[in-house]
């Protein structure tokens, strides 16, 4: 047997295929983040025509996600729902279609704001072909328990709107409508489906990997995660267009938000993360659920900041970099090494070079939310984050978009 790349091997199995393209849009948005964050260092003139925190933002949150969510829903979706497998080639129309939108988005927000809408157009389209599916899929099992596939389901039609509506901003020049696509984006569609994988996965390997531990993950605790997902949001898109807010209503966010950070805390150590660090794979995904906690807990001080201060000081985007970076991003690291691993024929564990690049991408989010916090040292921090990002990711795209072209090494089909 060959184990040289070619571009067939892809179409073996769901996951190949769009993790690959994952891995491709994950490494572009990192470089491309990278050489702009250093062209401003070095005051070399930058002029696209959408501000650039905002390709940022849209680029790094939504453009790669729902690639990993696709490549694991298509694969671990079928055996849950216990339907018929999905070939990766039926998947391929729609999936071309979301990557050449992106690639048109990407140009357009450039140089043409109508381009960039266009692409955006696509993107949607694409997505909504793949959500539409998955919920059928959803639809037509005769499982009894479909909590968990119906929530992503619903969280996926969600992203549906949120490109749609950020395809029309785009073509309406409106930025105040962006900047609310990508917040209800981060925290009502990417979150809740991090959030569900979380509730059904972490203490399921734990409880498979570490005698003495159980599989407790009763569904208020998913009620309650969803639900802070949910708050989040809504302050965030308040945010954007209530400014200043009374102090009641800071100290209420703050009153809901620190208990929250208890909870999930608190839900890390009930699930094993202590026992979890002699085992690396677990350890990977329990760090990035720890993030959770951290990041809402972020948030209760910079509200609390902000009530104490009318609306002057806070932790500006620290706590949005520990939810994005720290929970979705070690999580998407995390799950996807495991899915490339087990599904690829391999040993599911973390081997040295992907536990260094893990605490590579740990380093990236410390300095990234520290640069959030500390204006003295912002741009060195930043900078030292994003190349550690790059470090990461590239790394690891690399080593996994490999490993998708190449047959498995037991010889079996997948």
């Amino acid at each position: 047997m060959t184990y040289r790349w070619r571009l067939h091997h892809l179409l073996l199995a769901p996951h190949r295929l769009a993790f690959l393209m994952a891995a491709v849009m994950l490494g572009t948005c990192a470089l491309w983040w990278a050489g702009l964050l250093l062209a401003r260092a070095l005051q070399w003139p930058t002029s696209p025509v959408v501000p650039a925190p905002l390709i940022h933002a849209l680029v790094m949150s939504l453009a790669y996600m729902p690639l990993f969510f696709c490549g694991f829903l298509y694969t671990a979706g079928p055996k849950w729902l216990k339907l018929p497998a999905v070939s990766a080639r039926s998947l391929l129309p729609a999936l071309a279609t979301l990557m050449t939108g992106w690639a048109v988005a990407w140009i357009g927000m450039h140089w043409q704001l109508q381009i960039a809408a266009l692409g955006m157009g696509l993107v949607a389209v694409g997505w909504a072909a793949l959500s539409l599916r998955f919920a059928h899929m959803v639809w037509c099992s005769r499982v009894s328990d479909k909590t968990h596939t119906a929530l992503v389901s619903v969280a996926c039609l969600m992203g549906v709107g949120v490109m749609f509506g950020l395809a029309v901003s785009l073509a309406r020049n409106s930025t105040p409508l962006l900047r609310t696509g990508i917040q209800m984006g981060i925290w009502w569609f990417l979150a809740p489906v991090f959030a569900v994988a979380s509730h059904r996965m972490v203490p399921f390997f734990s409880a498979s990997l570490i005698e003495r531990l159980d599989a407790w993950r009763p569904n208020w605790v998913l009620t309650v995660m969803l639900g802070a997902l949910l708050f989040e949001g809504v302050v965030s898109v308040a945010d954007l267009w209530w400014w200043p807010q009374p102090q009641a209503l800071r100290w209420l966010e703050f009153g809901v938000e620190a208990p929250l950070a208890v909870l999930m805390l608190g839900l890390a150590a009930r699930w094993g993360f202590i026992q979890s660090l002699k085992i690396r794979l677990l350890a990977m995904l329990h760090g990035g659920f720890v993030w959770l906690g951290m990041a809402l807990g972020l948030n209760a001080v910079s509200h609390a900041l902000m009530a104490t201060s009318g609306d002057i000081a806070s932790l500006g985007l620290a706590p949005l970099h520990a939810m994005a970076m720290g929970y979705m991003g070690c999580t998407m690291y995390a799950m996807v090494t495991r899915i490339s691993s087990g599904h690829g024929g391999r040993k599911e564990s973390a081997d040295n070079m992907v536990w260094w690049l893990y605490w590579v991408l740990q380093a990236a989010v410390m300095l990234r939310v520290s640069a959030a916090m500390v204006d003295a040292y912002s741009q060195t921090l930043t900078l030292a984050a994003v190349a550690a990002w790059c470090v990461a990711m590239v790394g690891w795209a690399v080593r996994y978009g490999y490993w998708f072209g190449t047959p498995r090494p037991d010889g079996r089909d997948g």
